[in-house]
Formats: structure tokens, sequence, C-alpha cells
């Protein structure tokens, strides 16, 4: 019997280091954790040559910088495609000798993290400082801050871009004779069922639709805009919330919560936040995003550099504050939540710098990492690709 007593004690305890091994904070189960590419988008105006490089581990939390992984100018956005394969890039002012006003392409080596250049085409406009892919990821869209456009292009078998498949240009201003003169896209986004692609108009205080041909990639006409937003609202950037019922919009007079009305391709306002105290003014908010739970949603104020953590009500949608939290850099232009939900990366670009926030998965908090990437001159913003070793 005491050597009976002793086996069952010996397979509990072997039961109890293998349960440990592969549970998350295990050690197998960190040694087999899919690892990631981080990527930081650019102004090449001053020290920044390009668009960098960094290897991420969601296991541990350690980021390894990689350097410059392609050489271009003014890659301000930056879009990964589904399936890992390719990365497109703005090209968003002229440098030296590079006419700027493009997007440009680019295969990932998936075990290197490196970019190979692959083919670069005209936004059709001036100062395209977004992009976005359709639901399936075989469109780019181009948002043309400086003409007030939006262009669209089919991305080939091999991920090279096809000329203009699709173009429309805004119309409107507003209050501001400066800033609002003109139509000013700012961002875009496809509708949850690929209808429509959406377009916040910074000059026009409008969100314009345009319904997407998904054959050509063309877009139409569309005399009735999806939201008309109050005089001198400046919206930015937008984010559909997983289910597809609200989107969340970013503006100078704070963050926006919409009712989306997928058969007419509309919005409705149903919540504003005010600004946090000290943030008014222009050039406020930058970023929005939810995370995939449709839990949490996410704010970033370039004002007071700061990130803001909301509850996302389950049925209306609607903001509730949780945190503000610093971003420990100068104007953060962008963020990104990491593939697995865990990480913030905030791209702050007056000060250079990318910090990374741990997500408490309950609460949705932030909380900065002792690690700051600062080598990344003009950081602009953050997009992420798997790796595959």
């Amino acid at each position: 019997m005491a050597s009976f007593g002793k086996c069952v004690r010996a397979a509990s305890v072997v039961a109890a280091i293998v349960a440990f091994l592969l549970s998350p904070s295990g050690s197998a189960a960190k040694s087999g954790a899919k690892d990631y590419f981080v990527y930081v988008g650019t102004y090449t105006a001053t020290a920044s040559k390009g668009i960098y490089g960094y290897r991420f581990s969601p296991a541990t939390g350690d980021v390894t910088p990689l350097g410059l992984v392609a050489e271009t100018v003014n890659p301000s956005w930056l879009v990964v495609t589904p399936d890992q394969r390719y990365l497109y890039s703005t090209n968003e002012h002229p440098g030296g000798t590079d006419p700027g006003n493009t997007v440009s392409a680019y295969a990932i080596d998936r075990k290197t993290g490196k970019l190979k250049f692959l083919n670069k085409v005209s936004s059709k406009g001036i100062g395209p400082c977004h992009l976005a892919l359709d639901r399936t990821g075989k469109i780019l869209i181009a948002a043309n801050f400086g003409s007030g456009s939006i262009a669209t292009f089919l991305i080939g078998h091999d991920g090279r871009l096809g000329e203009a498949a699709g173009f429309m240009q805004d119309h409107g201003s507003s209050t501001d004779p400066v800033r609002q003169g003109g139509p000013h896209a700012h961002g875009t986004v496809a509708s949850p069922d690929n209808r429509y692609v959406l377009v916040a108009d910074l000059g026009a205080d409008r969100i314009f639709a345009y319904p997407l041909n998904h054959s050509t990639g063309a877009l139409e006409p569309n005399d009735t805009p999806a939201a008309v937003l109050p005089p001198g609202r400046a919206p930015r950037h937008m984010f559909f919330h997983p289910n597809g019922r609200f989107m969340y919009m970013v503006s100078d007079k704070g963050v926006t919560t919409f009712t989306y009305d997928a058969a007419q391709g509309t919005l409705m306002e149903v919540q504003t936040l005010p600004l946090p105290e000290g943030s008014e003014g222009q050039s406020t908010y930058s970023e929005v995003q939810v995370d995939r739970t449709g839990r949490f949603a996410y704010d970033a104020n370039r004002k007071d550099a700061s990130v803001g953590v909301f509850a996302a009500g389950a049925s209306t949608g609607m903001l509730t504050t949780i945190q503000r939290i610093p971003t420990g850099g100068k104007t953060p232009r962008s963020f990104s939540l990491d593939p697995t939900g865990a990480f913030l990366f905030s791209a702050n670009e007056g000060s250079g710098t990318v910090t990374v926030f741990r997500v408490d998965a309950t609460t949705g908090k932030l909380t900065p990492l002792s690690q700051v990437l600062k080598d990344v001159p003009d950081a602009t913003c953050v997009a992420f690709a798997s790796s595959k070793d």
C-alpha cells in the first residue's frame, strides 16, 4: 500500500508539471508560442530612413530590433494583408528626388522580417495619409488628405498593386477657413458587409459612404453621406465594433459612438465623450481601436500624450471611461493592439519612440512595459505580421 501511495503521488507531481508546461505561463507554451514582426512607419524629413522592424514575442513581451527593413520616403501608414504575406505603405510627401504621393507594395520575408520591394503606384491624389483593406484583403484603399480624394487598388496574386481601379473625389468645406476650406480625406474603412468604403473627411465634416464593386475595385457615387457632422468636428479615424452594429470615430471634439445601418450605409451618432481637461483645440485625437472581444475601446490623444481606455456597452455600444494613461512619449500619432490582444504599441511621433503596454484581459487597463523602442525617428504607425520559423 505504501508503494502504491508513492506511485500516486509521483503521478500527481508529473501531471502538475505537464499541466504547467502546457499552460499559457509555462515554458513549453512560451517556447511554442507564435512570434510576430512589428513594423513601424515614419516620416523621413529628419533622421528616419523608412520602415523599421522588430521581432515580438507575446509569450514574454520581449521586443528585439531588426533595424531598417525598407528604405522609402515618408511611409506614414502601413497595412498588412490577412495572409501575412504583403505589406503596403503610403509615401505621403515628396522627399529628395522621390515625388511622393504614391503607395508602395512589399513582400514580407516571414523568417527574417525583411521587406522586399515589389512596386509603387500613384495614389491618384496629394498626401496619402491612410490605408485600409477591404474585408477580403484583395483591395487596397488609400485616403489622400491634401486633395480630399479616395483611390482603390486591386492586389495581384503576387502582391503587386495595379494602377488605381477606383477613384472618388470628396466635396465640401466647413467652419475653419484654413483647415476646412475644402475636403481632406483623413481615414477610411470598409463596412462590415464590404458593401461600402467609408471615408472620414476632416475638411468637409462628413463621413462619406461609397459603394464598392468587389470585382473591379471601382467606387460608385453616393449622394447620401453616411453622416453629416456638426461644424468643426474634424473627423479623423474610424473603427467598427466586431459585431458590426457600432462604429467609433475620433475627431477634434472627442471620441464618438455611432450605430450603423447596414441596409442604408448610414450612421447615427449616439454619444460623444467630452475632451479631457486641457485637451481642447485642434489636432487632438489621432486613433481609435476596439479590442477583438468588443468589450474595450481605446483612443490616442496627441494634446496630452495619453491613451484612453473605455468599456463598450454590449447593447448600446456607448463608452464608459476606465483609464487615461500617459504614453510616455510625445504626440502619439497612432497605436495598434497586437494580434493576441494582450499588448498595445503606441507610436509617439514627437519623441521618436514606441511605448509598449500590457493589456489586462479582465479590465482592459494598460500597464507600460519597461522596454521603450527608441530607434524609430518620427514614428507614425504600427502594423503586425506573424512570423514563420
